[in-house]
């Protein structure tokens, strides 16, 4: 790796283009009119749901749930995210996504408020800046892991290609232009800035990027908490045993700065916290109730290679990336190891969850966050090759192979929970058919 940053020249065009193409198509699906109700659904009305709390209702028991869900303007917030706990109601996600979701929020409500539409804090203009933000946080996730591809010496062309290629050739896609108020988008620009700050960090480039990275790391955990497996990354991050040892050496010679970190990313942290203290006047509480994990039996194998959800089935350019290891290995056996360890305990604990499928969603959605660690071993992969033509080209074959799959999930040709063998070949790359 390389210390600093330095003009990633083409990466600034696809950022345009990806920017351009994104708020067409959103614009184009999802804000016009009878659409922009749909921008928030399912998971992500639990997500979004803290903010109406908060700056319009003033209740965290979330009691004018009822109400809006019963309006035919809202008919896609019918979607349950309340529990109990010791018989007081919590919302069962957590706060993270509002928090990320909430300049964005204040505009359209700011804006809903000049325009004269209803002040319920479920109105057009704050859907439509809901979406927004998420593709504000996408590119700027991909615009961080352009930097992060510059600290390992990524060729300018080969960096572009891979940014292109996370944003159009995974189901990144389909969740900022479809579902964008799902965590997944914002837990894929905290890692990418976690991983860029620990790289800076590792490489000496100053104290402060201790401090992003500790900012960061409580973000990823205040938006999903299992996304703090990402601190396992760290072997991978340093490089080496000896860059590893001298980073955490040099913390634990500068305890006050140490303990400031701590303290920050445990403020962040903390957040959920207080809001758990509000509702039920405890801080700590497990808001999945009967939902949880079965380390005794994780589904490795169907989580990346079934046809019901299985992540390099329906993301295959990330079965591609892994052949990076090779360079990681051929560089740095430490790295190499780490990575492989990193990569297993995050397949395992995620295919752990009693629901291994994630319910109704495209390809396997909690990967979206550790895209970042798949789009480094690509580039290392593309870069090897003196003249990478003909590997970029199947990289592109496998971007048209996400988009037809992300066409066919949207329209229901992939079914949204219930695939199987026969379906998935009885449909594969079928543009126009009749759905029964």
């Amino acid at each position: 790796m390389k210390k600093g940053f330095k003009s990633v020249g083409p990466v600034n065009w696809v950022l345009l283009l990806a920017a351009i193409i994104l708020l067409w198509s959103s614009a184009n699906m999802k804000w016009g009119e009878g659409r922009w109700n749909r921008i928030v659904k399912t998971d992500g009305t639990g997500y979004f749901s803290y903010l109406p709390a908060i700056f319009v209702y003033h209740d965290l028991t979330f009691s004018f749930h009822d109400t809006v869900a019963g309006h035919p303007e809202h008919s896609e917030f019918k979607y349950e995210y309340r529990t109990h706990y010791k018989g007081k109601p919590v919302n069962k996600y957590y706060a993270g996504t509002a928090l990320m979701m909430m300049p964005f929020y204040l505009i359209g409500h700011l804006l809903n408020y000049l325009t004269g539409n209803p002040m319920d804090g479920f109105s057009v203009w704050v859907l439509i800046f809901i979406h927004i933000g998420a593709i504000f946080y996408t590119l700027l996730g991909m615009w961080w892991l352009s930097r992060i591809l510059v600290n390992y010496q990524i060729k300018p062309m080969i960096n572009a290609v891979v940014v292109f290629a996370v944003m159009f050739g995974t189901n990144l896609f389909y969740y900022v232009s479809e579902e964008p108020a799902m965590s997944h988008v914002y837990s894929f620009a905290m890692v990418s800035l976690f991983v860029l700050a620990v790289n800076q960090y590792f490489l000496g480039a100053g104290m402060k990027w201790f401090f992003v990275a500790m900012f960061s790391f409580g973000m990823i955990v205040l938006i999903r908490p299992v996304n703090g497996l990402v601190l396992f990354s760290l072997p991978f991050l340093a490089g080496d045993w000896y860059t590893l040892k001298r980073g955490i050496s040099v913390l634990f010679q500068k305890p006050v700065t140490l303990l400031a970190g701590i303290l920050l990313a445990g403020f962040i942290v903390g957040i959920q916290g207080l809001i758990y203290l509000v509702q039920t006047g405890e801080f700590f509480v497990y808001s999945y109730r009967d939902e949880g994990f079965n380390f005794a039996n994780p589904h490795m194998v169907d989580f990346l290679f079934s046809y019901r959800k299985g992540f390099f089935v329906y993301t295959p350019l990330c079965l591609v990336a892994l052949f990076g290891w090779w360079k990681v290995w051929k560089t740095s056996k430490f790295a190499a190891f780490g990575f492989a360890g990193f990569f297993i305990l995050v397949v395992y604990l995620l295919s752990s969850w009693w629901q291994w499928y994630y319910g109704g969603s495209f390809s396997s959605r909690v990967m979206i966050e550790y895209l970042p660690f798949f789009m480094i071993l690509l580039a290392l992969f593309l870069q090897q090759f003196p003249r990478p033509k003909w590997i970029i080209g199947l990289v592109f074959l496998l971007i048209i192979f996400c988009q037809i799959q992300t066409y066919q999930y949207r329209y229901g040709y992939l079914h949204w929970q219930d695939m199987n063998k026969e379906l998935y070949w009885e449909r594969f790359m079928r543009l126009k058919m009749v759905i029964i």
